[in-house]
């Protein structure tokens, strides 16, 4: 654990780790996912083919839209993206237009360490550590299987987990499986 988990919030009792997995834990549902750099929206403007589409959101957080621009996406939910797309559309040649957001592709989870083939993989969703290794080969001879290190997008820290239990994966995620020692 790092000593900045330990510290709780005295008015709730929260420690910043509780507080990053509930914030994951409320984003497993497509319309609460907090969007960031990497993943890709399905944008849909009804009547307006040449708009609609798949953006990918760049290192910046943002996608580039016909007739709104750079619309910020980063750190916002579908619902949050399709009323600052609407806002963006409305400034310019379109009247009162009708957008619907939704994720395409979520951006890759990381695994590294003691799998056969470590790297960038797609996330899907409810992605567990097993499910993990086992996209990245399974595990090595010298893998040590009962644990794993993640850090979490958004957290400085990398946490240890037992995988006596399964262990959520979430998009941006970096995962490392550990050498045992003998």
């Amino acid at each position: 654990m790092s000593a900045c988990s330990a510290i709780a919030d005295s008015t709730t009792g929260a420690t910043p780790e509780s507080r990053i997995r509930a914030a994951y834990a409320e984003s497993s549902d497509a319309s609460s996912y907090v969007l960031g750099p990497s993943d890709r929206v399905r944008l849909k403007v009804y009547g307006e083919n040449d708009i609609s589409g798949e953006y990918e959101i760049d290192a910046n957080g943002l996608i580039s839209v016909p007739l709104a621009g750079r619309v910020k996406a980063s750190g916002l939910t579908t619902r949050e993206l399709e009323k600052a797309v609407v806002s963006a559309l409305s400034k310019g040649l379109l009247r009162d237009p009708r957008v619907n957001v939704e994720v395409a592709t979520y951006r890759p989870f990381y695994i590294l360490g003691e799998v056969k083939r470590a790297g960038e993989y797609p996330y899907k969703s409810g992605l567990t550590v097993l499910d993990a290794v086992a996209s990245a080969g399974g595990f090595t001879y010298r893998a040590n299987e009962r644990k794993a290190f993640i850090r979490r997008k958004g957290s400085g820290a990398e946490e240890s987990y037992a995988l006596d239990a399964p262990v959520q994966v979430f998009p941006g995620d970096n995962v490392r499986i550990p050498e045992r020692y003998f």
